[in-house]
């Protein structure tokens, strides 16, 4: 009877031994898992603040394009050519008079 509590005994101890062994790499994992978790989510925001800027740029992009398509339309107008060739180039029609003004 005393061999059989010996044996009972070193079982017991066996398992419990086992389960901290056990329980003791599922820590390890959880704690793994949860820094690998946090440095992925740190990506992410990364990544979502690099979208949200580039986003940023595109809308800039495209209100530049649509600025410079509706510069090229006023370019075209003969009002814009009078007015820089009346101001850039001092051109006048034949038939205008000029009057300069005394500094």
């Amino acid at each position: 009877m005393a061999r059989q509590r010996k044996v009972a005994y070193r079982k017991r101890y066996q398992n419990r031994f086992s389960m901290f062994l056990v329980s003791l790499v599922v820590l390890m994992i959880l704690i793994l898992v949860q820094a690998g978790s946090v440095a992925l989510q740190r990506k992410i925001d990364a990544r979502a603040a690099e979208i949200a800027q580039l986003e940023a740029q595109i809308a800039a992009e495209k209100a530049r394009a649509l600025e410079i398509e509706a510069f090229g339309k006023e370019v075209q107008t003969k009002g814009y050519i009078e007015k820089v060739a009346r101001e850039k180039l001092g051109l006048v029609y034949e038939d205008e008079i000029l009057f300069k003004r005394q500094e």
